[in-house]
């Protein structure tokens, strides 16, 4: 397998040797992408924090960020980590804008923080939102969560290989079918324990009245088997509060499923926020059915290339 890793400094470009795993990995939602290797140095290697840094794997670019840690041990190695673009929006800040699609807003806070923007798929739907000391990653996500819940559409920001982009996740289906032989090894669990709520209330204060308002809906069938699991949350004065908290009920009341597959041969195209069929016997049922790639690290060790991924969706019986 043919990789190679890059490192700029000012204009010097260098191509270190590497011990051991390189791993690049990516979450679904509200975390940078991250690659992290042990290097060996030497007389000529000089980098830094900041520095860009660009992985290759088989003649495709699957990961571009900065040096953002340099970890030495007693062996004189160094263990680097870089991030990419999305690291960024860990910033705090506030905005207050009005009718800007989720492409639009990426647009400006991106023009802000002077970070490159690739496809930003157009989602038709025009948000006005006061967004007040919110990281910059949340104001995205509120932008798509409103989005969602307005349109039944699912749209995946994420950053590709130094772009930041926003795609319609039906747009994101892998041809790469997870089944026995493709999967070395894996975990499925179902739970209730988190990210399943019967109940659900929210409220904000009425600045005019000085009163609080209230929206409340549930499920009396899964309060009864479960007991009572209520998701709280505040939501901007105005907003739609009893659609939006049906809207959540529909999303969080049922079990958590999750298959965790490790040590799958690896693919580059895969990453958070793909669509990936799954045809797997369980203890629980046979799942067959498209998942959602909720995150993946990539491990390439002495040119073998194998991956771990964490799914999420609905599972239906095969």
């Amino acid at each position: 397998m043919e990789v190679h890793l890059y490192i700029q400094n000012d204009q010097t470009v260098y191509e270190p040797v590497v011990k051991g795993n390189i791993t690049w990995e990516n979450n679904q939602r509200g975390q940078p992408g991250k690659c992290t290797f042990t290097l060996i140095p030497d007389r000529t290697l000089k980098i830094e924090e900041g520095n860009a840094l660009r992985l290759d794997v088989e003649g495709k670019s699957v990961f571009f960020g900065f040096i953002f840690e340099r970890n030495w041990n007693s062996d004189g190695q160094v263990k680097i980590t870089a991030y990419d673009q999305l690291r960024y929006l860990k910033n705090k800040d506030t905005y207050n804008y009005t009718d800007l699609t989720a492409g639009e807003l990426i647009q400006m806070i991106a023009s802000d923080y002077h970070l490159e923007v690739g496809e930003l798929e157009d989602t038709k739907e025009k948000l006005s939102r006061n967004e007040k000391d919110k990281t910059l990653f949340d104001i995205i996500q509120n932008n798509l969560d409103l989005t969602m819940i307005h349109k039944k559409e699912k749209y995946i920001f994420y950053d590709e290989v130094g772009k930041l982009t926003l795609k319609n996740m039906g747009n994101m289906k892998l041809d790469l079918l997870i089944d026995p032989t493709t999967a070395q090894d894996y975990d499925y669990k179902v739970s209730i324990d988190s990210n399943t709520y019967n109940q659900i209330k929210l409220y904000y204060d009425d600045t005019n009245t000085k009163k609080r308002e209230l929206y409340i809906t549930k499920n009396s069938e899964n309060i009864n088997r479960w007991g009572v699991l209520q998701k709280d949350e505040t939501i901007d004065q105005g907003a739609d509060g009893q659609a939006i908290a049906e809207m959540k009920l529909e999303q969080y009341n049922k079990p958590t499923r999750t298959l965790t597959i490790k040590d799958a041969f690896g693919d580059v195209y895969v990453r958070s926020g793909c669509l990936i069929p799954v045809s797997l016997g369980t203890g629980d049922r046979n799942l067959k059915n498209y998942l959602i790639i909720d995150s993946v690290t990539h491990k390439i060790n002495e040119g073998i290339h194998t991956m771990d991924l964490i799914l999420k969706g609905e599972m239906i019986n095969g």
